[in-house]
């Protein structure tokens, strides 16, 4: 008994000083403990999804089994230690049969002690004695489906093997027909602590984030804005590229492209690279102020790029508004202001947006320019029929501003085709000058022309070059 007890000490002793306490927790009362059990997983280990589309996942760590155990007073010399092996994702039946494989194993080992045995047995080959290969599949929505499968088969898993056609799976599928046949019972040391009701691929993804936090935190990575060399913990990991800079370097330069409203810019800083920070990490180097600025401006962007939402222009108001398809109609939900989307004024129907000639100018030549993706937008946010009849109306507009004059009457545009400058509006029958603008007398309009004191005198055919024939006009052909 002494001899016993003196080995479970050493090994006690030894499981303490090779795994840390996350991984083992010795138990105060009696001589056992808790070990958590991290599966090595082989590289590019992948975690799929099927459903109407088949997603994967890449992970490096799956939840560890749970090994506790209580050692006897005659371990282990004479008895086997007495413990349990619960697991997130396994099914009772894989850890029945890992539990007889622990029996097995000390059987073969009697004797001696066998926790360290069982420990690499379960972290090294586990996968590989249950038949367990990349990818696995996760039954969606986890819980139903799951427990029909349960119920159904009792060596059913709640990640199983995907790939139907691999060798691997048919003798996966022949061990458990085997395993069936001989009709084993759960073990009753097979403990299940998966929520039935949970959706398991969250879990499993959220545990795998984690770890691989912490393994980055322990790292030590070159900054390579400072060129100084830090822990993980002070680092920060662009998820696309996987590029590393410390976060004291990246908290200023995110706090200045956020000042300046360059939120769509805060991209990864090497060169050429287009990773851009998550929010969340951002979140977690900028204060609350600036992330609240980050993140109004980043939805404002984000509306910005849809081309069926436009502002309300009141600037009181400002909201984001839907517009239909070809519609140049907005109606803020907010102050319920009904606009014009094109020229911002009050909706005015089917009658001629009052446009500014430059901004509608602006408007063509911004469509103009634009590249195919470009244009698409636009006529998507404006309406195709609207582009095209502001790029003619301004087009239109252009042509009238270097060839007509208005009526300084009535304001018609008048063009000059050929004549003297003495000008009659087609409107309303006005003479005018052509050159002042100057409103002339019905009873003798040519007086503007003949006075001394008149700034157009002896200037009827100024800018006016006269053929011999047509040397003379008359009043009617005016």
């Amino acid at each position: 008994m002494s001899e016993d007890k003196e080995a479970q000490e050493d090994e006690l002793l030894a499981l303490a000083s090779i795994y840390d306490e996350e991984e083992f927790r010795r138990a105060e009362s009696a001589q056992g403990g808790e070990i958590q059990l991290r599966l090595e997983l082989p590289p590019d280990f992948k975690v799929v999804v099927k459903g109407e589309n088949l997603t994967e996942y890449d992970v490096c760590f799956l939840p560890p089994l749970g090994l506790n155990f209580e050692l006897p007073a005659d371990y282990p010399s004479m008895s086997s230690p007495v413990f349990t092996l619960s697991s997130k994702w396994m099914s009772r039946a894989q850890m029945s049969s890992l539990c007889r494989r622990l029996d097995e194993l000390y059987e073969e080992n009697q004797g001696c002690v066998i926790l360290f045995t069982w420990i690499q047995f379960l972290k090294e080959q586990a996968l590989d004695f249950l038949g367990i290969q990349s990818p696995l599949e996760v039954i969606k929505g986890g819980s139903k489906a799951g427990g029909e499968r349960r119920k159904a088969d009792p060596q059913a898993t709640a990640l199983s093997q995907c790939g139907s056609h691999s060798e691997a799976a048919e003798e996966t599928r022949r061990e458990a027909k085997k395993e069936k046949s001989q009709q084993h019972p759960a073990d009753p040391r097979a403990v299940l602590v998966m929520d039935p009701r949970a959706d398991l691929l969250p879990q499993l993804l959220d545990f795998d984030e984690e770890q691989r936090q912490k393994a980055f935190d322990g790292k030590v990575f070159g900054c390579g804005i400072c060129f100084v060399e830090k822990l993980g913990s002070s680092c920060l990991c662009f998820k696309e590229c996987q590029h590393v800079y410390c976060k004291a370097c990246m908290t200023e330069y995110f706090q200045i492209q956020i000042r300046d409203g360059n939120v769509q810019c805060l991209n990864c800083p090497e060169p050429k690279c287009t990773s851009i920070a998550t929010p969340s990490q951002v979140k977690q180097l900028v204060d609350e102020e600036l992330f609240a600025r980050y993140d109004r401006l980043l939805l404002q962007s984000s509306l910005d790029g849809m081309a069926d939402v436009v502002y309300c222009p009141r600037q009181s108001c400002a909201t984001a508004v839907m517009v239909e398809p070809d519609s140049t109609m907005g109606i803020c939900s907010v102050c319920q202001y009904a606009f014009c989307t094109l020229c911002k004024l009050g909706y005015h129907g089917l009658s001629h947006c009052k446009i500014p000639a430059e901004e509608l100018r602006n408007l063509r030549d911004e469509y103009l320019s634009a590249t195919s993706v470009g244009k698409k937008f636009m006529e998507q946010r404006f309406g195709k029929r609207v582009i095209q009849k502001a790029v003619e109306e301004s087009f239109s507009r252009d042509w009238l501003n270097e060839n007509c004059k208005g009526c300084p009457r009535c304001g018609t545009n008048i063009q000059k085709a050929d004549g003297c400058n003495k000008m009659t509006c087609t409107s309303c029958k006005q003479y005018f000058c052509w050159l002042c603008l100057g409103l002339l007398s019905k009873v003798n309009p040519y007086s503007h022309f003949n006075n001394p004191n008149s700034a157009c005198f002896n200037q009827l055919f100024q800018g006016v070059d006269l053929d011999e024939e047509d040397a003379f006009w008359s009043d009617e052909e005016d």
